[in-house]
């Protein structure tokens, strides 16, 4: 996939905004919710990234740029250790594009097909991790609403870092959030009571709910109630009542006891916090320092001889989609010589509107220029690597209120 290869590296104007053509294309490693994966490498600095690319008309039509621009948002913000950091947006007459950093050890779920065994010992370094991860999401009002092991990447030493924002929504002080928005086997009882009687709403707990939920199955090799995308909500909530969760004799009485607190059914009385989380008796010898700056040794450390993710990816890039990214500089070259003619054939008025104000609307980012910046002016990035961000405020339960104003948006669901 990848295009010429050059000895010399290319030297970019540094004012110049970053775009397609700064990276070499190497090849595809996964398909999302919301567009395709690759992995690239970015041609001056020779660092390897992993881009995430969405086609504009698709998300469209699908109703799936409002939750495109919300994961900007909110990724542009944040920087840990244990999540998928954002560094650079941008975007062409087709696609839009987030390059992130490249993970190589796969996601969990992968592992779980795989029927790779997670130890005790891994499990609970993977809770500590994401704690953090969690903890930190909190402190910038964020709700992730979507942990499970697809969304779960690790690095190539076997650490955790959480991705994929689109549906994550902000909460401020005391407000709740309402709507119904997850996965279904990995959602908290109190998101399916919202559903079915308006409720108090939800909070931060339901994070702490779905990381109980992935522990289990990560230990066990399914999850702790049998839930599926088809199941209806009444039985849903029947089983929530009625069934008890079965934790294996063979585990350790600290570890069963912090799982219970992670699924306790009450948010109010649920473990939900990393106070809560450090303050569990399991965890009681865990040097937290050295669980945030990586030197604890993760139980499993993925194959690195290999690629850990599905082939078939490649394969469809190359031989069944229809605008393979490594011809897409030849297409629109042809695309925009063709404007001009009297056979191009012009899209339909509402979906033109829509393009441009995606277009219009599209957040550029640059990590690499704004820590420029920020080391000019002297404003550096806090110990946790937090980088400021103005977007936060903009953002409320999963409404932006700027984006897409009118031309496309069907409303804000909260």
């Amino acid at each position: 996939m990848g295009g010429n290869h050059s000895h010399k590296p290319p030297v970019f104007d540094e004012n110049e905004e970053v775009n397609f053509d700064h990276f070499q294309i190497l090849r595809a490693i996964g398909k999302g919710s919301f567009g395709k994966v690759c992995i690239v490498q970015k041609r001056d600095t020779k660092k390897m990234y992993a881009m995430k690319y969405m086609n504009k008309q698709k998300c469209i039509e699908r109703d799936e740029v409002r939750n495109v621009f919300r994961e900007l948002q909110i990724m542009q913000g944040l920087e840990h250790p244990f999540l998928v950091n954002l560094w650079y947006s941008f975007q062409d007459e087709e696609d839009m594009f987030m390059v992130v950093d490249l993970l190589l050890g796969g996601d969990l779920r992968y592992h779980l097909q795989q029927n790779v065994h997670f130890t005790e010992g891994a499990v609970k370094l993977y809770i500590c991790e994401l704690a953090l991860a969690l903890e930190y999401l909190q402190r910038f009002h964020i709700i992730h609403r979507d942990i499970k092991p697809d969304n779960i990447l690790l690095d190539e030493h076997g650490h955790v870092h959480i991705t994929d924002f689109n549906i994550a929504t902000i909460v401020k002080g005391a407000e709740k959030a309402s709507s119904m928005a997850g996965t279904k086997p990995y959602m908290a009882p109190e998101v399916f009571q919202v559903y079915v009687d308006g409720g108090p709403g939800y909070s931060y707990p339901v994070d702490w709910w779905s990381l109980g939920v992935t522990a289990y199955e990560l230990l066990r090799g399914w999850r702790p109630y049998e839930i599926h995308s088809a199941t209806p909500i009444d039985e849903i909530l029947n089983m929530f009542k009625v069934e008890r969760v079965h934790y294996s004799s063979t585990w350790c009485k600290g570890m069963v006891a912090l799982l219970k607190k992670l699924l306790t059914k009450d948010p109010e009385s649920r473990l939900s916090s990393l106070g809560d989380v450090q303050s569990a008796p399991y965890l009681a010898d865990m040097n937290w320092d050295a669980v945030f700056e990586k030197a604890l040794t993760p139980g499993f450390v993925p194959n690195k001889g290999r690629l850990n993710c599905d082939p078939t990816f490649e394969l469809e890039e190359m031989i069944l989609e229809s605008k393979p990214l490594h011809k897409k500089k030849k297409r629109l070259a042809k695309n925009r010589s063709k404007d001009g003619t009297k056979d191009s054939c012009p899209l339909n008025g509402h979906l033109q509107q829509c393009l441009e104000t995606v277009r219009k609307e599209f957040i550029i980012f640059n990590r690499e220029k704004l820590r420029r910046q920020q080391g000019q002016s002297g404003q550096l990035l806090d110990p946790e690597g937090r980088a400021g961000s103005q977007t936060q405020g903009k953002l409320q339960d999963g409404c932006n209120n700027n984006i897409l104003a009118h031309a496309c948006s069907r409303g804000c669901s909260s």
